[in-house]
């Protein structure tokens, strides 16, 4: 799949991070780590011990990077996600649904991260 086809694929914004990278090897270089960032699995662990400090933490950093590579379909239920868990706004009854939406997205994006092209 080209770079172009994943973005499309995730409901991403290809344009946005062209505008900001000025390189197609540049967009890919860094998509291709995204499925380093341990925030996702800081955030399912983080979730699964209760802690929710550390959730809102990682949640929020999950989603400035979706946002920094125009990961926009991620980036928006992480932000919801965000949200449910920050500190004195707690809603902690959408979280299951939320965390679900947000595993489902990220799933998708690591999929698709797999089947791209050089």
């Amino acid at each position: 799949m080209s770079v172009e086809a994943f973005y499309a694929a995730i409901g991403g914004n290809f344009e946005g991070m062209m505008a900001r990278m000025r390189s197609r090897e540049r967009v890919l270089r860094f998509v291709r780590r995204f499925p380093m960032d341990g925030s996702f699995a800081l955030l399912e662990s983080s979730l699964e011990k209760g802690e929710e400090r550390e959730a809102f933490r990682a949640a929020h950093t999950l989603k400035g990077v979706c946002q920094n590579l125009g990961f926009d379909r991620l980036y928006r239920v992480s932000a919801e996600l965000t949200e449910a868990l920050r500190p004195g706004a707690m809603r902690m009854e959408n979280v299951p649904e939320l965390m679900e939406k947000t595993r489902e997205g990220y799933r998708q994006v690591v999929e698709a991260i797999a089947l791209m092209e050089d």
